[in-house]
């Protein structure tokens, strides 16, 4: 049962912006980490960026382009894209993780695809 609910996936040229929400209020425990992870056809699964309690880390690529921010409500967090280029194209998934949950701890999203046009 997908918990994590993306939104704001879509369409943009290359230079413009975006903007994606997590929505992970159903989730009862509040999680100790929660970011953005994205994947392009034929590639790995990869981290795009990370925000805890203590701090944020961004994928090189990213960083000066993209912001983190954690939402209004618990379990809620945000990703603003600007200066998107084609290789920013991706599905992009929302991640969280708390050491009580089961397995290895996490939790994802179906995921929300961002094309970037050149």
């Amino acid at each position: 049962q997908v918990q994590l609910v993306e939104s704001g996936g879509g369409l943009v040229q290359a230079g413009g912006s975006l903007g994606l929400s997590c929505d992970g209020s159903a989730v009862s425990i509040t999680f100790a980490r929660m970011g953005w992870y994205r994947q392009a056809p034929g590639k790995q699964r990869e981290v795009v960026a990370i925000i805890t309690r203590t701090g944020i880390d961004y994928e090189g690529s990213v960083k000066g382009r993209f912001t983190i921010t954690k939402g209004n409500n618990r379990n809620t967090v945000n990703l603003q894209m600007n200066s998107l280029k084609p290789e920013d194209s991706a599905v992009y998934y929302c991640w969280g993780n708390h050491p009580l949950l089961p397995g290895d701890g996490d939790m994802w999203g179906k995921g929300t695809l961002v094309t970037v046009s050149s």
